[in-house]
């Protein structure tokens, strides 16, 4: 197939260019030309800015299919489906859509209640971000009907991850001993292998086949506790986990959850996707990897996390 890719240099894009390649298909990448210009030196390019709609160089272009990685707000998709003739569009969404207070407590499902779209701002901030995925979601189906293909992961870990949510806990794991964790060992999580998206989007590609699918992981359900223990296992460290006072950041801090109302929104269903082909690396392997890219890089600064003055301090108490 070719298979235009709306981002592809940084960490899903990146992940599903690579799948796309390792099966014999002929990617070609939308970017600004910034992230990352000189990754896959031999896979066709084209250079535009989304945000200012400035599709020109996608003129004349027809592709089997377009994996949307990097649309925000509706008005993205709405210029790239007018800008790229294809058969199949899959759009890269994200489990923030569901209004969880009307989602049932078990879980969250392809088919469970979503948020109210936002249209009357394109600055995404944690308050819209869902909002703004929902009306894309929303003009995608409208325009194409089943020749739509959603995909909405939770947390995505793994290599090249640029938020380090995962990374800051394989990083820490690996170092072992006593790890303070602002929240509480029992709290759910769910992180899904960005390999596995991208193998799980691929596929979908390859079977045509439309729908809406929640893309998590890992296959079984793992709490913030045995998360972290299974990072030390990965590195061959071992590690007592202790519970210190939550903490103030404006982001919050990586992976935790400060509300237990708020444990839906790490309690999704990932059975459709897996039904259809979404693979499952093990959690101990996604860590194992990330930890090795991380000391390659020479394991910067994690701005949302504890440095190590301030766990010593926590752990002082």
């Amino acid at each position: 197939m070719d298979v235009l890719v709306l981002g592809g240099t940084s960490f899903v894009g990146r992940a599903v260019v690579t799948e796309l390649l390792a099966r014999g298909h002929a990617p070609t990448l939308f970017t600004r030309g910034i992230t990352n210009p000189g990754l896959f030196p031999d896979v066709a390019r084209r250079q535009g800015d989304r945000a200012a709609g400035d599709y020109a160089s996608l003129d004349g272009g027809r592709w089997d299919a377009v994996v949307d990685v990097s649309a925000y707000y509706p008005r993205q998709v709405t210029e790239a489906i007018a800008a790229a003739g294809t058969d199949r569009y899959l759009f890269i969404s994200t489990v923030s859509v569901y209004d969880v207070p009307r989602c049932p407590e078990d879980g969250l499902a392809e088919d469970d209640p979503l948020l109210p779209e936002v249209r009357d701002t394109e600055e995404v901030t944690p308050q819209v971000y869902g909002g703004l995925k929902v009306a894309c979601e929303v003009d995608l189906v409208k325009a194409l009907g089943d020749r739509a293909t959603i995909v909405r992961p939770g947390i995505v870990a793994g290599p090249h991850d640029p938020t380090d949510r995962f990374t800051y806990w394989a990083r820490r794991g690996a170092a072992g001993g006593r790890v303070a964790l602002p929240g509480r060992p029992d709290q759910p999580v769910q992180v899904v292998d960005s390999r596995d998206l991208a193998n799980l989007c691929v596929q979908l590609l390859e079977d045509d086949r439309p729908g809406v699918f929640n893309a998590v992981g890992p296959a079984e359900r793992v709490t913030m506790g045995e998360l972290i223990r299974t990072c030390a296992e990965a590195a061959g460290t071992t590690v007592e986990v202790v519970p210190v006072p939550p903490v103030e950041r404006e982001a919050g801090f990586p992976l935790v959850l400060d509300d237990p109302a708020d444990d839906r929104h790490f309690r999704a269903s990932g059975a459709r996707a897996r039904a259809v082909g979404l693979t499952a690396t093990p959690l101990v392997q996604t860590a194992r990897d990330t930890a090795a890219w991380d000391a390659e890089r020479g394991a910067p600064p994690i701005a949302r996390a504890f440095t190590p003055e301030q766990e010593a301090a926590a752990l002082a108490g």
